[in-house]
């Protein structure tokens, strides 16, 4: 499998948590910025994941996934709070052969717990059923330690950690977030991204140096086997282009196998994400 990343989605509807103070991310983003960059590292294939809990975000992702061969699947969002509703968007979406999977952004939830309410679970149950995996974006420390009660109920569901749930690099600690993270790599059901971690170190001046125990962390408890690589683009840009981040992570890598690069950089997300090698 040739080089894999994901990527954050594009779109032309309004993104409500994107303002002018944003900086750098207040504009749109679009496949065609993205190609050259993905090119230019030796990507071959990028997954969109949704950036709105939106039905608008997860159509506009399909259909740009239509357009370039190399989009390799699209990661959605459905109301996961109605299952019912979650069901017929599922049912909807599923008949496209790019779309593999749903996240929900949880810190835009007021209630804390939101992923543990009985609805949001039963949805969850639809996605093992129909065998779609869960990006689950543990942003702050206390969605951490939800992954592994989802984990052992729902057994079937593969549950994507993303950014590893945002690892304390710029205040250079490991304390309650490794300990949750360890635990919720002990369920083989559960895989994590090696992404979004140059935007949690200290975005004027990080170094691939920075990254490296959390990097090793990671490896040390999940394995290779059940880790990718993800660019977080376009948000990786607060602190760094594709092409930096690309090469930090490769750094990180430097003393590795070439078995566990190779399932780091293609391999885990081509299993999870079931991709096939694009006809470019």
């Amino acid at each position: 499998m040739t080089p894999t990343s994901t990527s954050g989605t594009s779109t032309k509807s309004p993104t409500p948590w994107l303002t002018p103070d944003s900086g750098p991310l207040y504009a749109n983003f679009e496949p065609r910025d993205l190609d050259p960059q993905r090119r230019a590292a030796g990507i071959d294939l990028t997954v969109l994941v949704q950036s709105m809990n939106s039905a608008d975000d997860t159509v506009s992702m399909l259909t740009q996934a239509e357009d370039y061969a190399w989009i390799g699947a699209v990661v959605g969002w459905v109301p996961l709070a109605d299952p019912a509703a979650a069901r017929a968007a599922l049912d909807r979406y599923r008949r496209h052969p790019k779309f593999r999977g749903l996240r929900h952004l949880l810190h835009l939830e007021a209630d804390a717990d939101w992923i543990l309410q009985p609805a949001v679970r039963a949805s969850l149950g639809l996605l093992a059923e129909y065998g779609l995996s869960f990006d689950f974006s543990a942003v702050y420390p206390y969605h951490l330690q939800h992954v592994p009660v989802i984990a052992a109920a729902l057994p079937q569901l593969t549950i994507i950690i993303d950014h590893l749930a945002g690892a304390p690099i710029r205040a250079r600690a490991f304390g309650t977030w490794a300990d949750q993270l360890a635990e919720a790599a002990r369920y083989p059901n559960v895989f994590a991204k090696l992404s979004g971690l140059v935007t949690a170190a200290d975005h004027a001046a990080w170094t691939a140096a920075d990254l490296q125990p959390y990097v090793d962390f990671a490896l040390g408890h999940f394995g290779a086997d059940r880790l990718m690589f993800g660019s977080d683009w376009p948000v990786c840009t607060l602190a760094g282009d594709y092409a930096t981040v690309y090469a930090a992570l490769n750094h990180t890598l430097a003393q590795r196998t070439p078995a566990e690069r190779h399932a780091i950089f293609g391999g885990t997300a081509a299993q999870v994400y079931r991709l096939s090698p694009p006809d470019l």
